[in-house]
């Protein structure tokens, strides 16, 4: 269906709204009217044919047979569908014999709706349909949306027709049907101020993704193919791959079986889906109902996520708090010495395009003859860079490519989608490489190829010319490398190794230098709670210390949580029943007293050596313990010690811990660090002077700093360049490292662009002040001497 009779088609359909709904149902709410008489129509046109068939059959079998139950196979036959409708009625029947009589033209549709197979039954409960008609009834506008419905002048139909004027009406095909569904959905939500429906995914980019998929095979398709859509929508995806395939003049001309499946939550959608499988004969049982995340539907079969799509609702059934719980989700790969570990695979709870994509590579075949298994996903740039080394993201990422699964990914242009302007990419996947590509990527930025449409579709405001599709294809097909000239359009391509786009991310730690001081001032912090020290530091200033009083925090509950709100500190339950909590103030209590009997002992002086004061304070503390009996935990005696602490560069460095390394346990230090004797010093081990001695220092949080290195650079040679000409104290943590992957088209595509100079940026604004008739330089108080340049007064 071309743009023009698309449009024309929608704004028909509208118009049905709006000439019988209007009264009826608000304007956002015209939808659940709408989408499913269309659906049905659809239905109810294919059956019109047949009608008499599959009457005479429902009479054989129920006096010829006797049957209690009807034949479902018979009837199909009958009908020349996968569906059936055992009703005498059609809906051009309901609407010419309907009289006045609302109630019997009500008693009718529902008969009519009855007698549909299970299949479409179940289509009309998902669109709820049976209320949506007794609501028409009510209204006394049904009989209208009938005649709308069966007008001569729309085609909702697989088949062109021509209306009575002689006018041809194209078909209506699936993609076109998707379209359709979009561009109501957006209307419909506009009128309700709710965002845009699905992204479906445009022709042209559906019959990229084909091309991609199925020409590197077409000499090698098995004789009996799945095609399987995780998130179907509408099913434009699946049915066009099939006719794509299917074609007997296209390029593939598949001779073999073609078998769909996918899975759909939206119910809209999928009623949509699920009653074009059945409009083109496919099996409708492979079409299934609800959320792929959380439900591994076709677990035993092998074979468009929606990108941005929260998966937070699916959280239980994929995780057990931190622990991944699905096996489609969970990945084994190798940490920086080599050794295995199993790892979460799954993405931040806001975005699960991921997920969708770990489940298709779930579903592939693995095999050793034949083409394998491929796959082609539409992501927004999220997918390639979102999430830090070691995330769930980033351990997908690195799954793929280390398993050498990617072959490429095309940027495609802004706008192309129909209800969403962000730049989109289509991923492809393989599991049975060509030789050429094993171990390599290739990225296409198509980002500037396109032709513009003479009239949007929602967002889409472009697309893909057929020449366009093929000159992607051929780039991909041929692994070619295209540079684009800076400032230039068309398409440009490089290809890296698997390895190029893996990196190590390194903690870098510098030593912690402090001083120290008992104060008056610094022991009244450890008075309260530091993530409630905000609260707790206005309570006490209220009532002082009759809040350790037995019950009187019960008595000021209200005042204190009254403020708390006022000052929009957006507390938890468990932070407010801490704050509320005698044992909090008696605890921080103690540590005041505790700190108050050791400045008693060691006093006000400030020490530059933190380790000194350490001591004392440790040796303090036992004594503490001996003659008041005051136990601290070891977390309530680094409370006491970070509050009378601060960082100062002039400090002395503080230290961690002293260790021997001698013999083995040397060897085996230097192994795991992958340095010789020599360098240890830039891992965080300092000698001493004496033999096998090596201090380690306390890592200053506030200094830490962490590096990505590629994965083909030494850590330490990186360090021994970039880092440590820098910051001589520095060193690096080994068991912080870990390998993360990322994909950067901006990094490798861009072409800068010089600025222009001052002299053309000042020509073009005085020639613009000379259209504006002096109008500027009366503003600015200057004159203009020429195009040349602007001569001050």
């Amino acid at each position: 269906m071309n743009h023009a009779a698309h449009n024309k088609l929608v704004a028909f359909i509208w118009s049905i709204a709006d000439d019988c709904l209007r009264d009826v149902y608000v304007r956002g709410k015209y939808r659940d009217v709408i989408l499913p008489m269309v659906v049905l129509r659809r239905l109810d046109a294919l059956l019109e044919a047949s009608k008499a068939d599959v009457l005479k059959e429902v009479a054989f079998q129920r006096k010829e047979l006797e049957l209690a139950e009807p034949d479902e196979a018979g009837l199909r036959e009958a009908a020349g569908y996968v569906f059936y409708n055992t009703s005498k009625w059609t809906l051009s029947q309901l609407y010419r014999t309907a009289t006045n009589n609302q109630q019997i033209l009500l008693a009718n549709v529902e008969e009519y709706l009855e007698g549909y197979s299970p299949n479409v039954k179940e289509i009309i409960d998902k669109f709820d349909l049976r209320r949506q008609v007794r609501h028409m009834a009510s209204k006394d506008v049904l009989l209208d949306v009938l005649e709308k419905f069966t007008s001569p002048y729309i085609n909702l139909t697989h088949e062109d027709a021509e209306d009575p004027d002689g006018n041809r009406l194209p078909a209506l095909s699936n993609l076109g049907m998707g379209y359709v569904f979009e561009e109501l959905i957006r209307k419909f939500n506009e009128e309700n101020n709710e965002e845009a429906g699905e992204h479906f995914t445009p022709r042209e980019v559906i019959e990229l993704m084909t091309h991609l998929v199925f020409d590197p095979v077409k000499d090698r398709l098995p004789p009996v193919m799945t095609i399987y859509d995780p998130a179907c929508g509408s099913g434009g995806m699946l049915t066009e791959s099939q006719n794509f395939i299917k074609d007997e003049e296209g390029a593939i001309r598949a001779s073999g079986d073609v078998y769909l499946y996918g899975k759909e939550i939206n119910d809209e959608t999928y009623a949509i889906c699920k009653s074009d499988m059945m409009i083109k004969g496919n099996d409708p049982a492979n079409i299934r109902s609800g959320s792929t995340l959380s439900t591994d539907e076709f677990a035993g079969d092998r074979s468009n996520p929606p990108y941005g799509k929260s998966w937070a609702s699916e959280q239980k059934f994929i995780k057990d708090g931190k622990e991944v719980i699905d096996p489609r989700f969970k990945v084994t790969l190798a940490d920086y010495w080599g050794d295995r570990e199993t790892l979460d695979a799954t993405p931040r709870s806001s975005d699960g395009q991921l997920l969708f994509l770990m489940e298709m590579i779930s579903k592939m075949k693995a095999g050793e003859t034949g083409p394998g298994s491929r796959i082609a996903s539409v992501h927004n740039g999220s997918s390639l860079f979102t999430g830090d080394a070691g995330s769930g993201e980033s351990n997908i990422r690195r799954y793929i490519i280390e398993n050498d699964l990617l072959e490429a990914i095309i940027q495609l242009p802004n706008n192309l989608f129909y209800n969403t302007g962000i730049t989109t990419y289509i991923w492809l996947l393989s599991n049975r490489k060509a030789e050429a590509r094993r171990g390599k990527v290739q990225l296409i930025d198509a980002s500037l190829l396109y032709r513009k449409l003479r009239r949007n579709l929602g967002n889409k405001n472009c697309e893909f010319s057929p020449e366009h599709i093929g000159e992607i294809t051929r780039c991909y097909q041929a692994l070619e490398s295209i540079d684009r000239p800076a400032g230039g359009d068309g398409i440009a391509a490089q290809v890296f190794d698997n390895r190029d786009f893996g990196y190590h991310k390194v903690t870098i730690e510098r030593p912690d230098r402090r001083k120290a001081q008992f104060s008056a001032e610094r022991i009244e912090t450890l008075r309260f709670d530091k993530a409630l020290r905000e609260p707790m530091a206005w309570a006490y200033a209220q009532w002082g210390d009759t809040l350790y009083e037995p019950g009187t925090l019960k008595e000021h509950e209200k005042a204190t949580l009254a403020w708390c709100e006022e000052q929009e500190l957006g507390l938890n339950a468990k932070q407010r029943r801490k704050l509320l909590d005698e044992a909090t103030w008696q605890k921080h209590l103690a540590l005041v007293s505790a700190a108050r009997e050791l400045m008693a002992v060691i006093g006000t002086e400030e020490f530059n050596d933190y380790n000194r004061f350490k001591s004392l304070a440790e040796q303090e503390f036992k004594a503490l313990a001996k003659r008041k009996d005051i136990k601290l935990s070891a977390g309530d005696k680094g409370a006491i010690l970070n509050a009378m602490s601060w960082y100062s560069e002039d400090a002395e460095k503080v230290i961690k811990q002293t260790v021997k390394l001698t013999g083995e346990a040397l060897a085996q230090r230097l192994a795991f660090l992958g340095c010789r004797e020599e360098d240890l010093p830039d891992f965080g081990y300092t000698p001493t002077g004496k033999p096998g001695e090596y201090v380690i220092f306390e890592a200053s949080a506030e200094l830490r700093d962490s590096e990505s290195i590629p994965l083909d650079q030494s850590i330490h040679g990186f360090f021994l360049d970039e880092v440590k000409p820098h910051v001589p104290e520095a060193w690096i943590n080994m068991a912080s490292v870990r390998i993360g992957y990322e994909i950067s088209f901006n990094k490798y595509f861009y072409k800068h662009q010089p600025l222009r100079s001052m002299e053309e940026v000042a020509r073009d604004i005085v020639a613009l002040e000379q259209q504006a008739e002096g109008l500027i330089a009366d503003i600015l108080g200057i004159e203009v001497e020429d195009f040349s340049g602007v001569k001050s007064e």
